[in-house]
């Protein structure tokens, strides 16, 4: 009898506290990893990143450490409403909402061109968020929709968070989605006109066999997951100051960060961009007050 009792609790599934204890410690297990190359990158900052496209699927994993503490880290990250303030500093993010429904969150961000865009001129790009694990020691969230801009679908936002023992924080940011046969087919014609000298992060051996920077699908999931792991940064940056201060503090930052790449990620001189996110704040205010009227219709977009 003892002997099937010790089978059964052996055969017993794991708990969510296991499971995400599990997580944790694969994800710290990481770290003495990719230390190598946190150190010595293109960006000149402790950022890692790898990414791949295979079958329609284009997906980036970045790897990362911020010079904030864990518990900060999985306090604010944790907050849908907060995801808003962090997405919408992209420049393609025309503005952002959060709602509960059913103790569901989703998250809306109006996806648009690099100009200024009132939201009902962008694509509602509506994604579930999820707080996977929230512990001492790990936080994990998810945002998924099905449906996105140019008939892409499967779009995947992925954070993970580990404490380090000097007061900072290791975080792994993937971000994903898919295209379908037409997507795919206008995806390539835009990137072989109108956006043909546009690239990515990682190297990739060229038609002469000599290394040069990806472009394409993949160039573009890359610009933008580092566009969205800088938000992040400079997020949890601005929590340092007094609140009135965090927006001018957010959109300035993260212009100025991002401008560190300006092959990648460059668009638009600075007056405009902060132009620009300043108008998109009282699009978004105005949104979230009519939070229960309904949603804005929208458009598709290429990124900018």
């Amino acid at each position: 009898m003892i002997l099937v009792l010790a089978a059964l609790f052996l055969a017993a599934p794991a708990s969510a506290d296991e499971v995400s204890s599990g997580a944790a410690k694969a994800l710290l297990a990481k770290y003495p990893s990719v230390l190598p190359k946190l150190q010595h990158n293109l960006f000149g900052a402790p950022i890692y990143l790898d990414s791949f496209e295979n079958k329609g699927t284009a997906e980036v994993d970045m790897y990362g450490v911020f010079n904030h503490p864990f518990h900060q880290v999985k306090d604010a990250l944790a907050v849908p409403a907060n995801w808003c303030d962090i997405t919408s500093l992209h420049i393609n993010i025309k503005a952002c909402t959060a709602k509960q429904s059913g103790g569901t969150w989703q998250v809306t961000m109006y996806s648009g061109r690099k100009y200024y865009q009132p939201p009902g001129d962008a694509y509602p790009l509506k994604l579930a968020f999820r707080v996977v694990a929230q512990q001492p020691d790990y936080l994990s969230v998810a945002l998924q929709g099905d449906q996105g801009p140019l008939r892409t679908k499967d779009h995947r936002i992925r954070l993970e968070a580990v404490p380090l023992d000097d007061g900072k924080s290791f975080i792994h940011f993937s971000y994903s989605y898919r295209t379908g046969t037409m997507a795919t087919m206008a995806i390539k014609s835009y990137f072989a006109t109108i956006a043909r000298d546009k690239v990515g992060f990682s190297t990739v051996a060229g038609q002469d066999g000599r290394p040069t920077l990806v472009t394409g699908v993949r160039g573009a999931v890359e610009r933008n997951a580092v566009r969205y792991y800088l938000a992040l940064e400079c997020f949890l940056d601005a929590l340092q100051v007094p609140e009135k201060e965090r927006f001018e503090r957010r959109i300035s930052e993260w212009y100025d960060m991002t401008a560190r790449y300006p092959r990648q990620l460059k668009e638009l001189e600075k007056n405009e961009y902060l132009t620009n996110k300043r108008r998109e704040l009282q699009n978004q205010l105005a949104l979230k007050k009519a939070a229960g009227a309904g949603p804005v219709a929208g458009k598709n977009n290429e990124e900018s």
